[in-house]
């Protein structure tokens, strides 16, 4: 990302809202709106398997492993505004599994982009699947979205719930009654 650009056209945009980039409380923004997005849109320049970076190990436990209410924070395409909230994953291992925190950097990698939250969902479930040649993985995520709450519809309390099932997750009622279960707590 070119941050000087993006500071120059913040500057435009300030001067096209009608205000003066010149003022006191105005000065620094252009640079501090530059450098927040380089941040929140780090998921661009972030590979997914650079990320894992090789913390897959071997396991022989088969049972299913839950990670629960990993942060998200992700940016709307539609509007650019925030939307955030909780995602939940679950994943039966065959011979492999994930270090955790490697759970919640996939979470962020795919978040810190322009998203949609169902195509959020659907990207980590996938991330983690190819990873460690899952049995089958679920991730449902929760989440309010600001585009919703402060302009069009103006629904305060609204959240939407995305989820995603591959595997025997998708295959296995039991399987995917187990995990939502045990979200759920």
């Amino acid at each position: 990302m070119n941050r000087q650009r993006v500071e120059e056209l913040i500057r435009e945009l300030l001067i096209e809202l009608g205000e003066d980039p010149q003022r006191e409380g105005l000065l620094h923004t252009p640079a501090r709106v530059a450098k927040a997005y380089e941040f929140l849109s780090s998921g661009y320049r972030s590979d997914p398997k650079e990320v894992i970076n090789k913390a897959v190990f071997k396991s022989e436990a088969n049972n299913m492993i839950i990670a629960r209410d990993i942060e998200v924070y992700s940016l709307c395409e539609h509007h650019m505004l925030p939307f955030y909230g909780r995602c939940h994953i679950g994943y039966i291992a065959h011979t492999q599994v994930l270090g955790v925190s490697k759970l919640a950097r996939i979470v962020d990698c795919y978040s810190r982009r322009l998203q949609i939250q169902e195509r959020l969902t659907a990207q980590i479930a996938q991330e983690i699947m190819g990873a460690v040649d899952a049995e089958g993985v679920g991730v449902v995520i929760e989440c309010r979205h600001l585009c919703m709450m402060m302009r069009g519809v103006e629904k305060q309390n609204s959240v939407m719930t995305t989820s995603s099932v591959l595997g025997s997750f998708h295959s296995e009622p039991e399987t995917r009654a187990e995990f939502l279960n045990l979200i759920r707590r």
